[in-house]
């Protein structure tokens, strides 16, 4: 059976995580594909959805596989998790992710590679490395941190504790909050609004923004500059702002 299903329509590809009976756990075969799949990415993609069969998300490593594996494996096998969900979220495609029940340690590395996060209200997010003695390796440390904070990160990781879906909406680990079961049917109206948006500006958004951050004030003014340059100057721009000038109401009617 395959670990990840693809699909691609309406300009939207999906990937989806199969291995509901191990609460999509992620062992080396499920990093594999996820980093083919990336790799596979048509060219009409214009948005990327991450979701999972079942009612879990995540439930990070697959344990049983950790086992068996020295300080040098570790070493290697953190090294292809960054990578595959840097290739992820660096693909240049807004990406989406459906989020319900566990979204836990590496489960929810993954899903912060989304730069929109849609859970349904099953969701519970955990960090439990302390109690198994180990230490996030998907880079976690990096993105996680940086979205609800060090201190909250460590604490998370040192107690173990469940945080529920509202808590993680308030921290920032979603962006919508939705009843059971509605998380994939959210997140896929908002991938497709997401891919109507003009490519360019799509592309501009996911991978200018993070680069800007990590600059400082007079660089990141100096990129955005650039950035606004290289977006407004395409006759695509010219086209829609044409368009919402002229028919203001009724596009703007059609767009909430």
């Amino acid at each position: 059976m395959p670990m990840l299903e693809t699909d691609f329509a309406d300009g939207v590809y999906r990937l989806i995580l199969a291995r509901p009976e191990k609460r999509n756990a992620i062992n080396e075969a499920l990093i594999d594909a996820l980093e083919q799949a990336v790799a596979a990415l048509p060219d009409e993609a214009r948005v990327i959805m991450v979701e999972a069969q079942g009612p879990h998300f995540c439930a990070g490593l697959d344990l049983a596989e950790h086992q068996t594996r020295d300080a040098r494996g570790v070493f290697s096998i953190s090294q292809r998790w960054q990578r595959a969900f840097s290739r992820l979220q660096e693909s240049g495609r807004p990406v989406v992710v459906a989020m319900a029940g566990a979204v836990i340690g590496g489960g929810l590395e993954l899903a912060v590679t989304g730069h929109v996060r849609v859970a349904d209200r099953t969701c519970f997010y955990q960090l439990p490395e302390g109690r198994h003695g180990v230490f996030v390796g998907g880079g976690g440390s990096v993105r996680i941190a940086r979205l609800i904070g060090t201190d909250c990160m460590g604490e998370m990781m040192l107690t173990g504790r469940r945080v529920d879906a509202e808590e993680g909406a308030r921290l920032g680990l979603s962006h919508y909050l939705v009843e059971p079961g509605m998380a994939s049917a959210r997140a896929r109206q908002l991938a497709l609004s997401i891919a109507g948006n003009a490519e360019l500006a799509n592309w501009a958004i996911v991978t200018a923004l993070p680069r800007i951050a990590d600059m400082s004030a007079g660089d990141g003014f100096y990129v955005e500059s650039l950035t606004a340059a290289l977006t407004q100057t395409g006759p695509e721009v010219a086209a829609r702002i044409s368009d919402f000038l002229h028919g203001g109401p009724k596009r703007q009617g059609k767009m909430t």
